[in-house]
This record gives structure tokens, sequence and C-alpha cells, in this order.
């Protein structure tokens, strides 16, 4: 097996291992291949082996990546900042879209989604550590904009993504995931069964606290270029 191939078995051998250990449903954690800034030989190699769904967060990188491999059946991600004047591409070429993090965003994904294509997949991302340095919603406003989201007609409100504040503390780690999860599960809301959160560093962490849905780059294609 070529390198890539290795590393996403390792990966999602981590995946069903961490699942037994917390007593999660098996595969219940979906691994979300990022390959911003990879070539789409990598791509191409990781598609090779069964990885199906890949995000990127450069909007003119990923719009080329998508027209070289129109031909694979790749589920698109997107995860980068959102400004408002890319969000019309976004929605006509995206499946999902982790980082809405203002309503304006989700407004516009939302009122540019072409008429024939299935409503757009979205996570709203919380700033669950509070971070001046980092966008998103408070875990107070939570309630308010899911309620706002889920009026809008072409997207699919799915769940919540974070990236909390980094620490290498394997319990510290656990505390803002439970927090958000918790904050979901106090909605009531059936529906938001997406919890996109956890990356290289903190998969168990993450796994352990409900994440159904872990970000991996450079574990997957190696160092980024």
């Amino acid at each position: 097996m070529n390198s890539i191939a290795t590393r996403l078995h390792k990966l999602n051998f981590i995946l069903r291992t961490e699942e037994q250990r917390f007593k999660r449903d098996l595969h219940a954690v979906q691994l979300l291949a990022v390959s911003k800034t990879k070539p789409t030989d990598d791509i191409i190699k990781a598609y090779q082996v069964g990885q199906r769904d890949f995000a990127e967060s450069y909007l003119q990188e990923a719009l080329l990546k998508q027209q070289q491999l129109a031909h694979y059946q790749i589920i698109w991600h997107f995860i980068g900042p959102i400004q408002s004047n890319k969000t019309r591409q976004i929605a006509e070429n995206f499946s999902w879209v982790h980082s809405v993090d203002r309503l304006k965003i989700a407004q516009r994904l939302n009122d540019q989604r072409p008429k024939g294509l299935l409503p757009l997949n979205i996570c709203i991302q919380v700033n669950i550590s509070n971070e001046a340095s980092k966008s998103g919603f408070l875990l107070t406003e939570l309630a308010e904009v899911v309620e706002k989201i889920q009026q809008l007609p072409n997207l699919c409100l799915r769940g919540v993504m974070a990236i909390p504040k980094f620490t290498a503390d394997y319990e510290q780690q656990r505390v803002p995931y439970r927090l958000l999860k918790q904050a979901v599960i106090d909605l009531e809301q059936p529906s938001l069964k997406t919890f996109s959160f956890g990356m290289s560093g903190d998969i168990q962490a993450a796994i352990a606290e409900g994440s159904t849905m872990v970000r991996v780059g450079t574990g997957i294609f190696g160092q980024r270029n």
C-alpha cells in the first residue's frame, strides 16, 4: 500500500477501536479527509482505498480540484472561513459547509443554493472556548441561531462544528466537547445529529464526547505544502 493508504488504514482502525472503547455504534464516527493544499493525485490515492469525503478551505483551489476530479463520486465539504463574496460558489459546488459562523452567511447560502440541488448540509460553527481570535456563535446564542436557520428551506441543518482552544491534556480536551454536546442535547432537536469536532491531536477526546465526524489532514496526506 502507498503511504496515504497505510495512514488511512491506521486511522480507520483507530476510529473503530475508539468507538468500541467508548461504546459507540460501529462506524458512528466518520473520517473527513482535509485535502487543502494537497494535489489531486493524493486525493485519488485516498479515494482508491475507499475515502469519499474530502474537505477544503480555499475556495479557488477547491473549485479547480472539483473540476479535475468531476468523474469521481466525491462528497465535498467546505470547512474554511466564509466571506460574503464567496457564498454563491460555495452554495453551488459543495454538499456540506461546516463553518457557518454568521446568520448573514446562512441566509446567503440559502438564497444562492441552486434549485436543482438538494438542500445544502450545514453545521453551525460554535466558538466553544470563547476565543477572540476565532469566529463562531457562542453557546448562549445556539438556541436562537438553530431556530432561525431551520426556517431556511434550502439548508439542512445537521449539527455543530467546533475547534476548541488547544491543550495537550486529554481530560481538558474533553471538557469543551462535553459542554457543546450537552448544549445540543438540551435543545431537544433530534435532527441535530452531526458533531463535527476532533482533529489529529484530540481524536480520542472527541470520540469520547460524541463526535460523529473527525477532520484529519496531515495524518492522511503528510505535512502541508
